[in-house]
């Protein structure tokens, strides 16, 4: 049974988020190893990310704003808790418009520089402001991009421009969503974030229309307390930006321009409509994954049917393997992984298994509308050595067997943990029960060590949220288990579910693998063949982007119930002795701890009764699921 999240202090961003294990590592520039064995460098944080609050200071701002206070105060009120919030030294700014003359449509100024986060300054900053004048929203726009450093060393990350007003541009030239449409375009990693304090019609579709021009999303206001909420939703995505690692480097357009590669990770941009060709240098022996994360601005416009596709290709672009992801809904944008793998065949008689020059291709497919964007790729190559001539490898094992869906997974009361901003500083977790919390748009990353003949089996439980009053949003929550190359596993065909609707109330997905087999990798399915290499498997919970307009929390409380079932083994072989159990990193079984009979479940009040239909999920989606990730043979 599925109850209410109980109340409790949870980590938070600064905490735990970005001072904790990513930071230390960002901070330092630590060389990290990658997958396949080569270095990636760890970028500094204040190079990637940074924000720039854009402030509306025009003379409507000294309107009451319907609590006995003025729109600047409440204004002012909710900046103090967005800066409050933000983690130690996140690079942040401040510009306004309309301070400084009663009259005039070039009033705007940068109060306070990006720079790491002052937060005494930047309160002072806001504190001095006087509602004066106009509505100059394109120019300030067009000044508050360049108020934002550009990342040095080929850095990728998330630059944001957060824009709050309660009013329409009352200056015409430039236009705001033309300035925003072209910012968006010429910067990699840029997003417009809108949030509109108080508006309707006509202000309302223009601040609408800058935030989708600008890869963001737009936040409804009515009052000062949601002003704060929003603020703080767009200001944590900024902080909690994807991590990137790896090594910069062009795709070419065409196959013969292709750079080569050797195993390691790397980072790319790629467009919509656009191929990426790498060219790798291949044995008869070994298998190879490679692996292709697209990540656009969380909640940037997509479709259902935009698609990232990986192949390996030879000769005449033929391909050996090739695979498609999707983004299945059409809410905002998440992290897209698609992976593929040359496997040499068992007779070693394929086209494929030859040694020789082979491509790597990445394809990006975007519908009309979608986010135009170039979106940061990064890119993972890896070489997996073959078995020793001596060794029998175990029997594959394409079943789930105890860990299908009616698998008994832990209960007792959960332990907090801050998930990870993707693969990189994914944060590392064992079997039991742990608590979260996600923002709308957001997407959390956990590592689970799996070994030889264990699968991975974990439920995600979405909190029993208050929610705001009127109307009857839906949102969704959704999950994904990747291997230790970055593999989608998908969620068999019928087995697992991998999104729910969400509208507040709670809200459950289960999700798991196979047991790992090194012979899983012969298996035609396509949630076993990628499922055989132990290591870090990856789970991903996003949370959907219209569940801002939902919940009264900022972040909705999230809960994970995780099993590794099965004896370890030594290692691939047929026969292969079982493992001592070794404990979790905490220093006991947490699996046996998180078991007992008198420990609580970590959720209390409200039964699942209320969330009977957010557990039925569309037949769209069930039939998208069903089709979502392809896989061919050459």
């Amino acid at each position: 049974m599925l109850l209410a999240l109980a109340a409790g202090p949870l980590p938070t961003a600064g905490a735990a988020g970005v001072d904790g294990a990513r930071g230390a590592a960002e901070a330092a520039g630590r060389p990290l190893k990658a997958y396949g064995g080569a270095e990636a460098v760890a970028l500094p944080a204040e190079a990637k990310n940074g924000l720039v609050m854009v402030l509306d200071s025009s003379g409507s701002m000294a309107d009451d704003d319907g609590a006995g206070r003025s729109r600047m105060e409440s204004a002012r009120s909710a900046v103090a808790t967005v800066v409050d919030a933000l983690p130690d030294g996140f690079p942040t700014g401040l510009r306004v418009y309309g301070a400084d003359q009663p009259k005039g449509c070039t009033d705007t100024r940068l109060a306070l520089p990006v720079r790491p986060l002052d937060r005494a300054g930047m309160k002072q900053a806001v504190g001095a402001v006087q509602p004066k004048g106009d509505t100059p929203i394109g120019l300030s726009l067009q000044k508050a991009a360049q108020d934002l450093p550009k990342a040095a060393g080929g850095a990728i990350g998330t630059r944001t421009i957060l824009l709050i007003s309660d009013g329409e541009d009352n200056c015409g030239a430039p236009r705001p969503c033309e300035v925003a449409e072209r910012l968006a375009e010429d910067g990699v990693g840029l997003r417009i974030d809108a949030v509109g304090f108080q508006v309707r019609g006509a202000a309302r579709e223009q601040l609408e229309c800058v935030a989708k021009a600008g890869n963001g999303r737009y936040y409804d206001a009515p009052d000062a307390q949601s002003l704060a909420r929003q603020l703080q939703r767009s200001a944590q995505l900024s902080a909690d930006g994807y991590l990137f690692r790896g090594k910069p480097v062009g795709g070419s357009l065409t196959r013969d321009a292709a750079p080569a590669l050797v195993p390691g990770q790397y980072l790319d941009t790629i467009g919509p409509g656009e191929k990426r060709y790498y060219a790798v240098d291949l044995d008869d022996r070994s298998t190879v994954d490679f692996s292709a994360t697209a990540v656009p601005q969380p909640g940037a416009t997509v479709d259902v049917f935009d698609v990232l596709r990986t192949r390996i290709a030879y000769d005449d672009d033929s391909a050996c393997e090739q695979s498609a992801e999707q983004f299945l809904q059409k809410e905002g944008a998440t992290p897209l992984t698609s992976a593929v793998a040359r496997i040499p065949s068992a007779k070693g008689s394929s086209r494929c298994d030859e040694a020789g020059r082979y491509w790597l291709v990445v394809e990006r497919e975007t519908q009309r509308g979608s986010d135009a964007a170039r979106w940061p790729l990064e890119l993972t190559y890896g070489v997996e050595e073959p078995l020793a001539a001596e060794v029998t490898p175990a029997q594959s094992q394409p079943e789930y067997g105890k860990g299908g869906k009616d698998a008994t997974l832990p209960t007792g009361d959960p332990r907090d943990v801050r998930g990870g901003t993707g693969f990189n500083d994914a944060q590392e977790i064992g079997p039991g029960v742990w608590r979260d919390r996600l923002l709308p748009s957001q997407t959390l990353w956990y590592k689970v060590p799996v070994g030889w003949g264990q699968q991975l089996r974990y439920d995600v439980e979405f909190a029993n949220e208050p929610t705001v009053d009127g109307g009857s949003v839906l949102s969704h929550g959704a999950t994904e288990v990747y291997t230790p190359a970055r593999s989608p596993v998908g969620g068999g065909t019928g087995e697992f579910t991998q999104q729910t609707i969400y509208d507040g109330r709670p809200a459950a997905l289960e999700m798991g693998t196979v047991p790992v087999a090194w012979t899983n990798r012969y298996e035609p399915h396509p949630n076993v063949f990628p499922v055989h290499a132990t290591g870090g498997f990856y789970i991903a919970v996003t949370l959907g982007a219209r569940a801002a307009e939902i919940a009264e929390n900022p972040r909705i409380g999230v809960v994970l119930r995780v099993a590794v079932l099965g004896d370890e083994l030594a290692g691939p072989q047929h026969n292969a002795p079982v493992l001592a159990e070794k404990p979790d990193k905490r220093g006991d079984s947490a699996a046996r701890r998180d078991s007992e009979a008198t420990a609580g479940a970590g959720w209390s009040g409200t039964a699942l009764a209320a969330a009977g239909g957010a557990a039925v999920v569309l037949i769209v989606i069930l039939v998208l699921v069903l089709v979502r990730r392809t896989r061919r043979s050459a």
